[in-house]
C-alpha cells in the first residue's frame, strides 16, 4: 500500500493544477481565492505590525521622558491651617529610593501647572523644576530626536519643547515669560508671580502632548520661583524593568515613608494600552474572517474541479486509487492554494512593514500633505514593527483556515462513486 502524499498523487494534482480552463482545470474561482487569500494575510501582517508599532512608540516616548513612578505624600494640615503634600526631606527619601535593588534613578521635581509668554502669544505649560544631573538621565530629553542648543547650560536658563517654542515663537537665546497665579500672599490677596528665563535648549521628545506643554526649569529656581524653598513636590523614579513596575510597588513604600503614595506610568497610561490591546483583538477577528472569506472561495474552485474532473476520477478509482488517494490529490490542489497565497501575503505584508516610511510619505505626497495629525495621535510619523509571532500566528491562521476549507470538497471528490462517475462516458 503506498505511503499518503505518494509521489503519483503529487503528479496528479500537479497535472490539474496546471490544467487549462478548457480541460477543466484551475478555474476562476481558485485564481479568486488566491489573491483574496493573498491580500488578507498581506492587510493581517501589516495591521499587526503597525499595531504593534503604535504600542512600542507609545511606550517608548511614555518612558523615555516620563517617570515610571511618582512618589508624592498624602496631604498634612500645616500650623496655620492649610493642607500640605510636599516632601520636606527629599534628599534622604531620595537616597532611600535609589537603594532598592533595580532603581536606577530618584530624581525630586517641584511641578506647577503654570501661563508661559513670549510677545503677545500665550499658552499654558507644566513646568518641571529639576537638577542638572537629573535632567541628563532622562534619554528623551538628553538624547531627543531633534534638539537646538546645548543642554549643559541648562543652569543658565530653562529648556522647552518643540511645540512650546513654535507655539509662542521661540527660540534659543530668547526669553520666555512664566506667570504662575500662586505667587506672593498680600494684604489685598494673591498677587501672580512673573518670571522671565532665557530659553537655553529646544527639545522634541518624539510625543505631541510632551513638546507641547513641557518646560524643564533648574530645581533652585523653580522652589524659588513657585515658594518650595527647602521642598519637593515629589520624586520621580525610574526602573531597569518597567513592564513589571509592579513588583516595586512594596519597596517604594516602605522606603518612601509612612505617608508615601505611589502613580505609576501604567496608572498614567494604563487604560490607553488596555484601549490598544482590545483594539487589537478586534481588528485581529475582523482581518481573520476576511481570511475566511478568501478561503471559502477555494471550497469554490474545488467543488468545480471535482465536477469537471469527475469521469478522471471514476477512471482512476477503477485503476485502483484509494478513497484516501483520491481525497490526498484533491486536498493537494485546494492546500497549494492556499500555501502560494499566504507566502505571497507574506512577502507583501513584510514589504510593507519593513518600507512603509517611503510608503506612507508616497501617500502624503498625493493627498496633497497633512495626512497625519500629530495633534490628534501623540506621535508624529505611522510606526511599524514587525514581529516575528505576528507573522506566525498570521501565516498558521491562514493555513488552518485554507487547509480546513480544502478538506470538504476533496472528501466529496474521494466518495464519488466511480459507476456513476462513468455511466454516461
Amino acid at each position: 500500500m503506498p505511503k499518503p502524499f505518494a509521489p503519483f498523487e503529487w503528479m496528479i494534482a500537479w497535472r490539474y493544477l496546471r490544467a487549462k480552463r478548457a480541460e477543466g482545470g484551475v478555474s476562476v474561482m481558485t485564481w479568486i481565492s488566491l489573491i483574496g487569500i493573498t491580500l488578507a494575510v498581506f492587510a493581517l501582517i501589516a495591521t499587526l505590525a503597525v499595531r504593534a508599532g503604535f504600542r512600542a512608540e507609545f511606550v517608548d516616548t511614555i518612558l523615555g521622558a516620563n517617570a515610571h513612578v511618582t512618589v508624592y505624600q498624602t496631604s498634612e494640615i500645616t500650623p496655620n491651617g492649610g493642607a500640605s503634600r510636599v516632601i520636606e526631606d527629599y534628599d534622604a527619601v531620595a537616597e532611600r529610593l535609589r537603594q532598592i535593588d533595580g532603581v536606577t534613578r530618584a530624581a525630586p521635581l517641584v511641578r506647577g501647572n503654570v501661563m508661559a509668554n513670549q510677545a503677545d502669544r500665550n499658552t499654558g505649560v507644566q513646568v518641571y523644576g529639576i537638577s542638572l544631573p537629573d535632567l541628563l538621565t532622562i534619554p528623551r530629553i538628553a538624547t531627543p530626536e531633534q534638539s537646538i542648543g546645548a543642554i549643559s547650560d541648562f543652569e543658565k536658563g530653562v529648556a522647552v519643547g518643540s511645540g512650546v517654542a513654535r507655539e509662542l515663537g521661540l527660540g534659543v537665546g530668547d526669553r520666555i515669560k512664566i506667570i504662575s497665579p500662586n505667587g506672593a500672599r498680600t494684604p489685598f490677596g494673591t498677587k501672580p508671580r512673573v518670571g522671565a528665563f532665557e530659553v537655553v535648549y529646544i527639545f522634541s521628545a518624539g510625543r505631541y502632548d510632551i513638546d507641547q506643554t513641557r518646560v524643564y526649569m533648574p530645581f533652585a529656581q523653580a522652589q524659588e520661583f513657585f515658594n518650595r524653598e527647602g521642598v519637593a513636590d515629589e520624586i520621580e523614579v525610574m526602573v531597569d524593568t518597567p513592564e513589571q513596575i509592579e513588583r516595586f510597588a512594596g519597596p517604594l513604600m516602605t522606603a518612601g515613608g509612612d505617608r508615601a503614595l505611589l502613580w505609576t506610568w501604567k496608572d498614567a497610561s494604563g487604560s490607553f494600552l488596555q484601549a490598544l490591546d482590545i483594539e487589537d483583538n478586534v481588528m485581529f477577528i475582523i482581518l481573520s474572517i476576511l481570511v475566511l472569506i478568501a478561503a471559502m472561495n477555494i471550497v469554490s474552485g474545488l467543488i468545480m474541479l471535482v465536477k469537471n474532473k469527475g469521469r478522471d476520477i471514476g477512471i482512476l478509482r477503477t485503476m485502483g486509487l484509494t478513497e484516501g488517494a483520491v481525497l490526498r490529490v484533491f486536498f493537494i490542489c485546494g492546500a497549494f492554494t492556499g500555501v502560494i497565497a499566504t507566502a505571497l501575503g507574506v512577502i507583501l505584508g513584510c514589504l510593507f512593514a519593513l518600507y512603509i516610511d517611503p510608503i506612507f510619505g508616497f501617500v502624503n505626497t498625493v493627498a496633497g500633505g497633512g495626512v497625519w495629525d500629530p495633534s490628534i495621535r501623540g506621535i508624529y510619523q505611522l510606526p511599524a514593527k514587525l514581529q516575528l509571532e505576528d507573522v506566525l500566528s498570521a501565516v498558521g491562521l491562514s493555513l488552518l483556515l485554507s487547509f480546513t476549507a480544502t478538506i470538504f470538497p476533496a472528501r466529496k471528490a474521494a466518495r464519488m462513486n466511480p459507476v456513476e462517475a462513468l455511466r454516461y462516458e
